[in-house]
């Protein structure tokens, strides 16, 4: 069982066609040249979020919004629910602002990126690692001072136009209360904060997944040729499989998060705003 790990410069969770079964995935966008550095703009951005999950069923385990890049943290539940969702969220995002500058040109980065993740102790450290996005670039102190994050929703559900899908990250983490997991998601970012989860680890934004040594070989076996010359490798008991000639560093500019292009798809392939 596994998760997606969507990074916007923009990524979605089947990036290399990561077979449906690795479940959760974290995707991974960035933009260009820090258009969303005012909060209205990522508050719009998560409104789209919010409708692609009405629209499209998509299941947002946890997010970070910030001035130049989107990390979604998602699991798939359905043909076309990640990529319907991507081009809807990425597309009117884009519309938007460019219609009220007036702006022309490309909003998004042209590539975007996902990283397989199994869903036991390791998605509890991803989810933990997109908390603490900006808490390792220096802007804030702890999570909670960022607004436009997961964090909040976790601690503090809204009533109103809830983007994570609660009921199932909490299962997903192995609990079954939200009190209870809300709990140990605060003990979690404590104790991240004391430790090295507050350093950048490229492996959750660029590898192609992360998880046990089982896990990893099940994705790569899955992926057929297109894992030919990805390595697997293994850090402090976290496996990982790598792009070709890639080794995974801890800590580098904080400010982007740039991606392997043998692990990212043209962002022109699900750019179109769909219909809803």
């Amino acid at each position: 069982m596994g998760a997606l790990r969507h990074n916007h410069q923009c990524h979605a969770p089947t990036a290399i066609s990561c077979p449906a079964t690795s479940g959760t995935s974290l995707i991974a966008a960035i933009e260009k040249n820090f258009l969303l550095k005012f909060a209205r703009d990522r508050r719009r951005y998560l409104r789209w979020v919010f409708e692609a999950k009405k629209h499209f069923g998509l299941s947002v385990l946890d997010y970070m919004v910030t001035s130049n890049h989107i990390h979604l943290l998602i699991k798939d539940t359905g043909p076309n629910a990640i990529a319907g969702s991507m081009q809807l969220i990425a597309g009117r995002t884009a519309q938007e602002y460019n219609q009220r500058k007036p702006r022309q040109g490309a909003f998004w980065e042209d590539r975007y990126h996902a990283t397989a993740i199994e869903t036991d102790e390791h998605l509890h450290r991803c989810l933990v690692y997109i908390d603490l996005n900006m808490v390792r670039t220096g802007l804030v102190d702890h999570p909670v001072k960022w607004e436009h994050s997961g964090y909040h929703e976790i601690q503090q559900p809204p009533k109103r136009y809830a983007v994570i899908d609660l009921p199932g990250l909490v299962a997903l983490c192995g609990f079954s209360k939200l009190a209870d997991f809300q709990r140990a998601h605060c003990q979690w970012i404590e104790a991240a904060l004391q430790g090295d989860l507050a350093v950048r680890d490229t492996r959750w934004s660029e590898a192609v997944a992360v998880g046990s040594l089982a896990f990893v070989e099940k994705i790569k076996g899955e992926l057929g040729v297109k894992a030919l010359h990805r390595d697997i490798e293994q850090l402090d008991g976290i496996y990982a499989l790598r792009e070709p000639g890639e080794a995974y560093r801890t800590n580098f500019d904080t400010q982007n998060e740039s991606l392997r292009p043998e692990n990212t798809l043209p962002w022109e392939r699900i750019a179109e705003v769909p219909a809803i």
